[in-house]
């Protein structure tokens, strides 16, 4: 990524936090604001990447003065934050191909397909750092509809198959090895791919919820080629960790937060384990993101 000289850390800072605030504001109240064809044709009118081309979109939403006032933040900020994505690298995966998901419910949580219309912005994987500080987003968009699997809570999106917690999962996935031990459930996705593999002993899933646990395997576990390798446990992360983890597994992934937001305090309290139990590998949903957030140089303003 093209680096930018002559920013103060100040300067770096307020951007990193301005990109935020415009994608949550974007992103959670208008997602789907800019029209489709009025990207096209402003991408085939100038010669540009349709990603270049929304990003101009954006920006006149958003009051950006993106050939004057706001062009470093343009060019070094929110322009490089943009692809366009290619949707078969995701439905091309073994467990979105493989894998039907009806609609039901349990108590709060609920099964159902839902989708991202074209040109909708989502999170296509962790945040970028560049060498002098500035914290990029990755944000995709595809150009066609993109029906995805997702379990919610009380309504909200608790996991689902967007590219981002795809992608994300994916390290901890090839990283999977002996007797596994993922915290947190979802949809099983980890829990999937890691039993697909032939040096993968065991798949034991502690999650906190009976419902979500109940959901699961009465219309995703049987789908799976090897659900004799999975063992579902019903017990707090923790207070498994500190009876029934030592000496009885090898791998160890952590996700039992909903984003990066929220999961600081809860990474940070699985982090520690890495100390205590020396013999087990762990992996972290987000860490990569999560540090982000936890590195205040990076995105606090000065007081």
């Amino acid at each position: 990524m093209e680096p930018v000289r002559g920013l103060s850390p100040e300067t770096i800072r307020k951007y990193n936090s301005r990109l935020m605030d415009i994608y949550s504001l974007y992103m959670n109240l208008l997602p789907t604001a800019i029209e489709p064809d009025a990207v096209r044709e402003l991408a085939a009118e100038c010669h540009i990447p349709l990603a270049e081309a929304f990003a101009h979109y954006l920006a006149a939403f958003v009051g950006l003065d993106a050939g004057g006032a706001d062009r470093i933040f343009f060019h070094y900020w929110l322009l490089p934050s943009l692809q366009e994505q290619n949707p078969t690298l995701y439905t091309n995966d073994a467990y979105f191909k493989s894998i039907t998901i009806p609609h039901d419910t349990a108590g709060k949580w609920e099964l159902k397909t839902e989708s991202l219309k074209p040109f909708e912005p989502f999170v296509c994987n962790d945040l970028v750092v560049t060498e002098e500080g500035r914290m990029i987003p990755q944000i995709g968009f595809f150009q066609t509809e993109y029906p995805f699997p997702a379990v919610l809570e009380n309504g909200r999106e608790w996991m689902t198959l967007q590219p981002n917690e795809m992608v994300t999962t994916w390290p901890a996935i090839k990283m999977a090895k002996g007797r596994v031990l993922p915290y947190g459930l979802g949809l099983g996705y980890f829990a999937y791919h890691a039993s697909q593999k032939e040096n993968v002993e065991s798949v034991t899933v502690v999650d906190i919820s009976q419902d979500v646990i109940d959901l699961f395997r009465t219309h995703i576990l049987p789908q799976f080629p090897h659900k004799e390798k999975i063992t579902l446990i019903r017990e707090d992360a923790f207070a498994f960790a500190n009876t029934k983890m030592e000496g009885n597994f090898d791998f160890v992934f952590g996700d039992i937060w909903h984003d990066a937001g929220d999961g600081r305090d809860l990474y940070l309290r699985m982090k520690a384990w890495e100390q205590r139990f020396p013999k087990i590998k762990f992996s972290f949903w987000l860490e990569d993101t999560i540090k982000c957030y936890l590195n205040e140089d990076l995105w606090h303003l000065p007081k």
